[in-house]
């Protein structure tokens, strides 16, 4: 898929992604709570909330969430995931054009989709969007490159085979675009450990759910699975690997300049 309809990169992974991606540790609720006011009373948009992952964490204490999701399939999984929900409204809109009312939103959360936005574009309909004294929260399940030789091999068949991994990885992210997107209003950040286990065919499903892993049909698709068998063989223990994962809260109120 071309980076030039970043929107439609994971229409073809949903159901890798509903069963593979990891949720968020409940600190991260904890964190909203008592940082940015997260109650019964609050009113979210959930941006980029694609198969629903985090608003199913937020259902549980807010008043309402907006599921912001351009992408069709993603937004209809998630719409599926939440329909005991009378509290969650599915949107068919983007970061940049939410279509929600002015001044009508407490609190936007941005789970693993910050990097695909327009960032200038957004920002403007952020603060459109939120009440005075409104919150952002950007967060990210960052996974660990580094931790155990598995993961550093991983990370390496990623280098090696992904089709566009450089460029899409968030972890490519400017280190300053987070201090400009929220500039005067500044921001803090706080982390959590987080972690998924897998056999190898939950593993090669975490795998094809990134939207930078080759497809069936591409060069490097039937090697990349075969390379990814080669490192489960290698570094499994009882027949599992272990994702580890620092999830970062990004947190900070917007001003106009």
């Amino acid at each position: 898929m071309s980076l030039a309809n970043p929107k439609q990169r994971f229409s073809t992974r949903v159901e890798n992604y509903i069963k593979y991606r990891p949720s968020y540790p409940v600190g991260v609720i904890d964190l909203l709570k008592e940082e940015c006011g997260l109650d019964k009373d609050s009113v979210i948009a959930d941006i980029g909330s694609g198969t629903g992952i985090l608003s199913k964490l937020l259902l549980k204490v807010a008043l309402r969430i907006f599921g912001v999701e351009p992408n069709k399939e993603m937004r209809e999984a998630g719409e599926r995931l939440l329909a005991e929900y009378s509290s969650f409204t599915s949107v068919a809109a983007s970061a940049e054009d939410t279509t929600l009312p002015e001044n009508s939103i407490d609190i936007i959360t941005a789970s693993q989709a910050f990097h695909w936005f327009d960032r200038a574009k957004a920002k403007e309909e952020f603060l459109r969007i939120l009440k005075p004294g409104g919150w952002v929260t950007l967060i990210w399940n960052d996974r660990q490159t580094t931790t155990t030789q598995f993961l550093v091999e991983y990370e390496q068949l990623l280098q090696t085979y992904a089709t566009d991994y450089k460029v899409v990885n968030h972890k490519e992210l400017d280190p300053g675009a987070i201090g400009s997107f929220f500039e005067s209003g500044g921001f803090n950040l706080k982390t959590f450990e987080n972690r998924q286990l897998f056999d190898f065919q939950s593993l090669k499903g975490r795998l094809l759910s990134s939207s930078y892993s080759p497809e069936e049909g591409h060069p490097n698709h039937e090697i990349i699975l075969k390379k990814l068998r080669e490192i489960f063989d290698s570094y499994n223990a009882g027949g599992k690997v272990t994702f580890e994962y620092e999830t970062m809260v990004y947190y900070g109120r917007l001003e106009r300049q």
